[in-house]
């Protein structure tokens, strides 16, 4: 038996993987004939791919992709950037990427704002490195400008903003209709026979709370009731916040009897704030959410709330991507997708009782008025 070259991997003792290099040496031939040989191409002969395909089975030698794609300029990685991975709705978005992007051949690259606009920059310089075929974004809560994002358009990189996005016709999205989602909550807490319904708002420079707070108007000039900024509080849609937010209109001269809040936390925190005033929920306060956090359905009573139906936009977030990335920098008209809210009524909104007497006291109201 020949002696065993010096360099050559040992199946027996390495732990580390057996790279190109290291089959190339041992069959002391180019790594591009190592490379021709496992991709079976043309002008490699019938022996050598015989000898690269028994050495790579006897090492169990795993291709790197990755690599692969890097020096070809191009990549099956899509890159994807959130504001956090935490709760239920970006995982599930995250999710529902995965799931589309593996379906078409793709392997993703989770990077977290973690809500700071210096970090998102930082996510999109390293997704360039890692030469990314296309990004999917969701924007952090301090994104007040968007020219970080003029990079990857400048290199012609398909973008496709998911959630919380840059609005314009010029610009590829994937959103919930959040307008539809404030309207259908606050038109459902008037249905209950509510009539001062709060609104606690989230960041008005966030797409997803400006549009929810426009629905909570229009539910309101619907219904002939005034839009009273007093009944307003904009937080950043912390538990805490909803505690808060919940005394400073208990201090009101005329509290509210229902609030819609633009995020679920926020609700929460307003119905353990509402037991320590010794309110009862629905009955003397009807509390309704957003987003079908997990919490949602196991609270005292279950809380009312809007699923976003975030797989769903997770795989129509990456099939828009795809579309743009098939495209080969063709002209490609941007679309904005939105998907239709579900509100899911619980207890804690449901006051069929109560409902009957306070339509009945409204339009009592109306007539003296009138």
């Amino acid at each position: 038996m020949a002696p065993r070259k010096k360099n050559a991997p040992d199946a027996a003792t390495t732990s580390s993987p057996v790279s190109m290099a290291d089959l190339a040496r041992e069959l002391n031939v180019s790594m591009t004939t190592i490379s021709r040989a496992l991709s079976d191409h043309f002008s490699i002969g019938p022996a050598m791919k015989q000898k690269v395909l028994k050495l790579a089975k006897k090492y169990n030698y795993q291709p790197n992709h990755m690599a692969s794609a890097l020096r070809k300029g191009k990549s099956k990685l899509l890159g994807i950037v959130v504001p956090y991975i935490e709760g239920r709705f970006f995982p599930s978005v995250v999710h529902g990427i995965e799931t589309a992007a593996s379906k078409a051949g793709y392997n993703v690259i989770i990077c977290q704002s973690n809500e700071d606009v210096a970090q998102e920059r930082r996510n999109l310089d390293s997704l360039l490195s890692a030469q990314v075929a296309g990004v999917l974004v969701s924007l952090s809560r301090t994104t007040l400008d968007h020219k970080h994002f003029d990079k990857l358009r400048s290199r012609g990189l398909p973008l496709v903003y998911f959630d919380r996005v840059v609005e314009g016709d010029n610009v590829n999205t994937v959103v919930l209709d959040d307008r539809e989602g404030g309207y259908l909550s606050t038109r459902h807490l008037l249905a209950q026979g509510c009539r001062r319904v709060a609104h606690f708002a989230g960041p008005q420079h966030l797409n997803i709370y400006r549009n929810r707070r426009q629905g909570y108007f229009d539910a309101l000039r619907e219904a002939g009731l005034p839009e009273d900024e007093s009944m307003v509080i904009y937080t950043d849609m912390l538990q805490e916040q909803g505690a808060a937010g919940l005394r400073q209109l208990l201090a009101l001269p005329n509290p509210p009897d229902a609030i819609f809040s633009a995020g679920d936390y926020c609700a929460l925190g307003a119905m353990q704030e509402a037991r320590r005033q010794g309110l009862r929920v629905p009955e003397d306060l009807a509390i309704a959410g957003f987003s079908n956090e997990a919490f949602t359905v196991v609270t005292e009573p279950n809380i009312t709330t809007v699923d976003q139906r975030c797989e769903e936009m997770g795989q129509a977030a990456v099939r828009l991507l795809l579309e743009v990335i098939d495209s080969k920098g063709e002209s490609f008209t941007p679309r904005q997708v939105a998907l239709r809210p579900e509100l899911l009524v619980r207890g804690s909104s449901l006051r069929p009782a109560l409902a009957p007497v306070a339509k009945k006291m409204a339009a009592s109201r109306a007539k003296t008025v009138g």
